[in-house]
This record gives C-alpha cells, structure tokens and sequence, in this order.
C-alpha cells in the first residue's frame, strides 16, 4: 500500500509538472508557482517514502545521526515551503483579480522567479537554524517512537535544556501558522470582491476554489501532526498514531495535483491531451 501511495503521488506530480513544461500556453505565473508546489511535494515525499519501504522489508530499523537530522531538515523545510508557496500563489490571485491592469506589469518573469526562490529559500533558512541548534545538543537517547525523524522527538532525548530550542521552534511555527491566517484572510477579501462584481466571480471560483482546498488540506494535516507530536496521548492505538505521523507526507502530496487538475480547465484539457 505504501509503495502504492509513492507510485501515484510521483505520477500525478510528474504528470502535472510535464504538462505545465510542454504547454506553452501554460507558461503563466500561476502555472509557474503550481509547478513548484508538485517539485515541493516530490521533494518531501523523497526524504520519507524511500526510507520507510527499505524499514518495511528490513529486520533493523535504523538510521544515522547525520542522517535523521537530514530527513528532519528535508520534511520541515518541504511543509513550509508549501505555506509560502501557497501565499506565494494566493498574493499571484490577489493581483490577477483585483488589480487585473497591472498584473502583467507586476508579476514580470523577474518577479516570478524571485518569488519562487523566495518560497524556497527562506523556509529552507529557518530549518537549517533549527537543525543546527538541535544538532548541537547532548543525546541521552537514541530511540524515536515515529517511522520518520522528526525535531521534537530528537529534543526529547536530549540530556541539555532545550528552553532555547523550543522558543525557536514556537516562532517558526507561529510564522507559518501567520502564513496560513493571512493567506485565509485574503481570501476572505477576495471573496469579498468577487461578490461586489460578478462578472469575476467566475475566475475566482475557477482559480482560487482549487487554492483554497490546497491550503485546507495541508494546514489540517500538518496542524494535526505537529500539535500530536507535542501533545499528543501514548493511549492512542499505535496504527492510529501512525497514520497521524505520516498523513501529511500521503495526502497533500496526492490531493493537490488532483484538485488542481480537476478544478482548472486549462491544465485538465492540456493533460487529456497529452495523454
């Protein structure tokens, strides 16, 4: 089943991805930004899927040091990368809706590319702070109770306070959770807008209704996680906890191509034609 879920999460983001490459007509920002969220999700399913299918058919599950702080760093920075793809995406619709005129002017190639080294960059930073700081504690243990390294279970085991460890790990979590409230507050204004002139109505509920699933679905899944890992009860059913560990690294990555592929007409036409 797990391979399954790999097999098709590669499918349907390759899929995508190719479309939006061999489309000329799909050489649009938005497109450009929807190519990074699907490289996004392959990125973070690779520092999970491949480790576990090899603990599955091995009698030992182990990992390295070097090695768990890498697949901690890997996972953090695809989930908040996702945020500020998502506001990256959610800031594209906001000019595209509301400042129709501009939009071309604003959101030049060179912006583009900023913006998406923008959302890959400083998501990237924060984990690598996180990671240092967590690398440089004492370890009073070396078994993690989760199918995946994850920064809190390493800080658990430490023998040193990890005061410093936790106010920063709260920032990065309040600065992305500050992501997901202001994307969602956009929204509320878009709608906003829409219903004052119908004629875009429409093109909102053709662009942003996909969106606004995607941010839906990757906060609730990645709310649930971090706020089980911290506070959850060891009374839960281990498959229960399981799939609460790694629901955010199945869905998302599986859901947001599809959603997209089914709710905007040109991608959905240009992959039927491809294929």
């Amino acid at each position: 089943l797990t391979l399954l879920c790999y097999i098709l999460i590669i499918l349907v983001n390759v899929a995508l991805i190719l479309t939006i490459l061999l489309e000329k007509k799909l050489h649009q920002p938005m497109y450009v930004f929807l190519c990074n969220l699907c490289f996004n999700s392959l990125y973070g399913t690779a520092a999970f899927h491949p480790k576990f299918l090899f603990d599955l058919l091995s009698n030992s599950h182990v990992i390295s040091y070097a090695g768990c702080l890498l697949q901690v760093f890997f996972i953090y920075s695809y989930a908040t990368t996702d945020f500020s793809i998502l506001a990256v995406m959610c800031y594209d619709r906001y000019l595209a809706l509301c400042r129709p005129l501009e939009y071309h002017s604003i959101m030049t190639k060179q912006r583009v590319v900023l913006l998406v080294c923008f959302s890959r960059l400083v998501p990237m930073i924060c984990q690598a702070i996180v990671m240092i700081m967590t690398s440089k504690l004492t370890l009073c243990g070396f078994q993690i109770n989760k199918l995946y390294c994850e920064n809190w279970s390493i800080l658990k085991l430490s023998c040193e306070s990890i005061t410093l460890n936790n106010i920063v790990g709260y920032i990065v979590i309040l600065l992305y959770t500050g992501h997901a409230l202001s994307i969602l507050c956009s929204y509320v204004q878009l709608v906003k807008f829409s219903l004052k002139y119908p004629e875009r109505r429409r093109k909102f509920l053709q662009t942003c209704t996909p969106h606004l699933m995607c941010l839906i679905n990757v906060t609730a899944a990645l709310l649930f996680d971090v706020m089980y890992a911290r506070y959850g009860s060891d009374s839960v059913p281990q498959s229960l906890r399981n799939f609460m560990a790694i629901q955010f690294l199945i869905i998302p990555p599986m859901l947001n191509p599809i959603i997209y592929g089914l709710n905007l007409t040109q991608v959905r036409s240009s992959c039927l034609k491809l294929c």
